[in-house]
């Protein structure tokens, strides 16, 4: 009875969980909601991804813990982390008061993080560890940053209109500037490490590499080390600002833009040539 029909889907404007903006950015096939730190559907990776050891270092924040916390309606949102007491963490399962204790101590001293840190864990697309540090290198504190506007951002080394974009968009939702501020008023205060200036004489300095694909024998964590040891920044995203692209099997949308912009690609055999020439 129903053979033929063509049923029109229209993609909504507003997520249905959160009511944020649905972001689409250019040249991605994907729509994504932009509030990340508000949206109860992306609640759990959010914390998850907040407390991980590269962003908030919170040890003792795990997946088991965040899933207690967010089910029992505790944690709605980073900032909420900073207020839970030490009952709270008591009641949860399999947690006793040493534990309880030393998850409030990790979390007291995630207060003093550094800027790029904070910026990393607010989990906006596209802004991975070394963007975070151009980030923060140029805004200097937290309150900068959110008031950022697409020209300040385009100035930024690594920073291209997608970088830009997400981050407008994430920044455009007021709850999301609302969990930064609360962050902020609860005694999160990050800081900026100084400038390593030896840094500049390595033989890699001033140039970005984005990875992308499966390295034969090296982990990804092991090329990005490798390179920042010879002072390149590893970006997660290739702009025209990159310098390379190293790709392994199953690269993907990244190596295409490398290709489309013209950008070196290394395997892996050419990247560790060029780190010891």
């Amino acid at each position: 009875m129903l053979e033929g029909l063509v049923i029109q889907f229209e993609m909504p404007t507003h997520c249905p969980i959160c009511s944020s903006h649905i972001e689409k950015i250019e040249g991605e096939a994907i729509a994504r909601c932009s509030g990340g730190l508000f949206c109860p559907a992306q609640r759990k990776q959010a914390l998850i991804h907040f407390a991980q050891r590269r962003a908030m270092d919170i040890e003792g924040l795990g997946e088991k813990v965040v899933e207690q916390l967010v089910d029992l309606n505790i944690v709605h949102t980073p900032a909420d982390l900073y207020k839970i007491k030490l009952e709270t963490l008591i009641s949860l399962d399999r947690m006793g008061e040493k534990s309880a204790n030393n998850l409030l101590l990790a979390i007291n001293n995630s207060k003093q993080c550094t800027l790029p840190r904070l910026i990393y864990a607010l989990g906006i697309r596209h802004v991975g560890e070394a963007t975070a540090k151009d980030l923060a290198k140029y805004f200097k504190n937290i309150e900068a940053f959110t008031l950022s506007t697409e020209e300040d951002l385009l100035k930024i080394n690594d920073v291209g209109p997608t970088v830009a974009a997400s981050i407008m968009s994430f920044m455009a939702e007021s709850h999301n500037r609302d969990v930064i501020n609360q962050l902020v008023s609860l005694g999160v205060l990050p800081r900026v490490e100084s400038i390593d200036e030896s840094v500049n004489s390595l033989k890699l300095a001033g140039k970005t590499f984005v990875l992308t694909g499966t390295l034969p024998s090296l982990s990804r964590e092991s090329a990005k080390e490798m390179l920042e040891n010879q002072g390149a920044k590893v970006a997660g995203s290739v702009s025209s600002k990159t310098s390379y692209v190293v790709a392994g099997s199953d690269a993907g949308s990244k190596l295409e833009k490398a290709l489309e912009l013209g950008i070196e690609v290394l395997d892996e055999a050419q990247m560790v040539a060029l780190l010891n020439s």
